[in-house]
């Protein structure tokens, strides 16, 4: 308790310091005291994670091994008839139709469908596919393989995330820069062009990078290669390290398979086919990851400040649409309620997320900004997080 207490006066503490902070500019000449404004509380919260499950329908918590398998077979059926769809698309004479509608069309489907696919293993990673481990292990590794995801080495990294969502010290992915204080010196990721490429780079490439270099994760000092695939990489346990053989020997198998679909149909045709519908997954997964956890309003916390359920609640959920909500299968627009219950199936997260809103109150941040205008405009604003008083162990986002 001495501890709560301890930690609550810290952050009430800075909270006010903030708020008085109206004459201080941050990095894009925005009044420090109208971001303060519309901030997440940084208090550790009245309510517990016990009274937040109590506030939702008992029936939200069950999972469905039916429900989730049609939930899939939805999804395949719909990879399926646009793949027989492609194969119409280079019969068409004008190519200005078939390059510049009828395969951009497959793409952005065909990716955005892939993308439910890939969340649909991504609940069987938290046991929220099924009640049997064995089914939601086995679904996970054979559908995230497809789609070139090392199914348990992801699966231990992103529940570590789950672990320390929002701590600057121990969180796993789009960790941002700290800096000890608020600084004014142009730098070029200020200039519009160049944050334009980094983005785009990021977007692109960010989901290899990370998974190949630990590109944007936490730092694990003594180890000069930090990756996904080594067994031994100190991101996983001993315990781990045979499960992340698996997977390493699932991707080469699905590789050797793309391989020789390559050979016998052309590599043209699987780069329109698979290769670029692939890239697209990764585009929304970055985008989804980066905009949960990125955000002027939402805080970070070191070490001295973090703790779980301030951390979990460090997050927001984004409006991407019908169209997209609904073939991502809602992870972007109840992603606060995944954080804090991610052994609950996405069919029940929107009931779940209007049960929470009235406790969370202020704890709750949902954005329903156009999306890639959100996107750009805080990939500008979060650039690093520092402190509003020095010393402080809670962060916010400078631009």
């Amino acid at each position: 308790m001495a501890v709560k207490r301890r930690r609550r006066s810290n952050a009430s503490d800075a909270a006010q310091a903030g708020e008085k902070m109206a004459h201080i500019k941050n990095g894009n000449g925005t009044n420090a005291q109208a971001d303060a404004a519309k901030r997440q509380p940084t208090n550790t919260p009245d309510f517990t994670i016990g009274q937040l499950r109590k506030a939702i329908p008992a029936h939200c918590f069950e999972r469905s091994l039916v429900r989730s398998l049609l939930y899939l077979l939805v999804d395949l059926s719909m990879i399926a008839m646009l793949y027989v769809g492609s194969t119409y698309i280079d019969s068409v004479e004008d190519s200005r139709v078939r390059y510049g509608v009828l395969w951009p069309l497959y793409w952005f489907f065909q990716g955005a469908v892939g993308t439910g696919v890939w969340v649909l293993s991504h609940e069987c990673g938290h046991q929220a596919f099924s009640k049997y481990q064995w089914v939601n292990d086995g679904v996970g590794l054979v559908f995230h393989s497809l789609l070139l995801v090392p199914y348990y080495s992801w699966k231990h990294s992103h529940r570590r995330h789950h672990s320390n969502t929002g701590s600057v010290d121990k969180d796993e992915v789009f960790v941002p820069k700290v800096r000890d204080r608020v600084t004014e010196d142009f730098e070029w990721e200020q200039f519009g062009p160049y944050r334009l490429v980094k983005l785009m780079g990021s977007l692109l490439l960010g989901w290899p990078m990370y998974l190949l270099f630990n590109v944007k994760s936490r730092p694990y000092p003594g180890h000069t290669w930090v990756n996904h695939f080594d067994p031994w990489s100190p991101i996983f346990s001993k315990r781990e390290r045979i499960e992340v053989a698996v997977s390493d020997v699932s991707l080469v198998a699905v590789i050797y398979g793309l391989y020789r679909a390559g050979e016998a149909w052309g590599w043209g045709w699987l780069i329109k086919t698979y290769g670029i519908p692939y890239l697209i997954v990764n585009f929304w997964l970055v985008m989804i990851t980066l905009l949960q956890h990125t955000h002027p309003s939402l805080p970070h916390y070191t070490d001295s400040e973090w703790d779980w359920l301030r951390g979990a609640l460090a997050t927001v959920d984004r409006n991407y649409g019908w169209l997209l909500n609904t073939l991502h299968h809602h992870i972007a627009d109840t992603h606060v309620t995944h954080h804090l219950f991610s052994q609950m199936p996405h069919y029940h997260a929107q009931e779940a997320t209007e049960a929470l809103k009235p406790i969370l109150g202020k704890y709750y941040q949902k954005d329903d900004r156009f999306i890639f205008k959100a996107l750009w405009q805080d990939y500008a604003a979060c650039r690093y997080v520092a402190p509003d008083v020095a010393g402080s162990g809670i962060l916010w986002q400078r631009a």
